[in-house]
């Protein structure tokens, strides 16, 4: 008989709720990872392979909404919301965002144990091979679970920071990115107000992955805004 557990990535900015859920879900066998906010989210997904991701709508870096579209962009993974937020609207754009199942809290450890072990199921099912996430935008190859990038098949040599930005851009799906999240994510929150790195460090990758880095199709600017990845 095939086991119901696996690998649950659980993200949620309570410290507390994030250790119950590490301590009560190792000790009925899953393998557990914990994530604080949307940005480190995306990257242990893409690193860790889960089976199923526990989200909360509520992230301080983020709304679990973006994440849910950014991880649609690449990943068929099944995702459980875990939130507070009991308001139906609330509810329907989180299925509509991708969203497999939606639990508010408070709510009851065997009820969230029963939902994960059937969306585990159905993700087995679903997924078939387990599939590279890799994003493709034209002559552009961006390999998230490899951590690099291809131009023409040529890999493009980018910096941590440059890799850095262009992750955070890729798993968002074409949604907007804000210069505050970008900073934040990358450098910190100390530097969240540095728009300045910014500009010197986007105009460095359009340099190496738009065909023309003055009419760029690939960076997008959203000026005073933020900035956003268009397949």
């Amino acid at each position: 008989m095939t086991s119901d557990r696996g690998r649950v990535l659980v993200v949620d900015d309570e410290p507390q709720l994030l250790r119950a859920l590490r301590i009560n879900l190792r000790a009925r066998g899953f393998e557990v990872t914990t994530a604080a906010n949307g940005a480190s989210a995306l990257a242990a997904a893409a690193t860790g392979n889960p089976d199923v991701i526990v989200l909360d709508l509520g992230l301080p870096d983020m709304d679990g909404v973006t994440v849910l579209h950014g991880l649609r962009g690449w990943s068929t993974v099944p995702v459980i919301v875990l939130s507070a937020r009991t308001d139906a609207a609330d509810k329907v754009t989180a299925l509509d965002a991708g969203a497999d199942d939606y639990v508010t809290k408070p709510f009851g450890m065997e009820e969230l144990l029963a939902r994960l072990r059937a969306a585990i199921r159905r993700g087995a099912v679903a997924a078939g091979p387990t599939q590279t996430p890799v994003v493709h935008a034209g002559a552009i190859d961006v390999d998230l679970a490899g951590t690099r990038v291809l131009r023409d098949g040529v890999q493009v040599r980018l910096t941590p920071t440059e890799w850095g930005i262009l992750e955070l851009l890729v798993r968002a799906d074409g949604n907007l990115v804000s210069q505050r999240e970008i900073l934040g994510a990358v450098w910190g929150p100390a530097y969240v107000t540095q728009t300045n790195y910014l500009r010197v460090y986007l105009a460095s990758l359009r340099r190496k992955l738009e065909q023309d880095p003055s009419r760029p199709e690939l960076l997008i600017t959203d000026a005073g805004m933020g900035y956003r990845f268009v397949r």
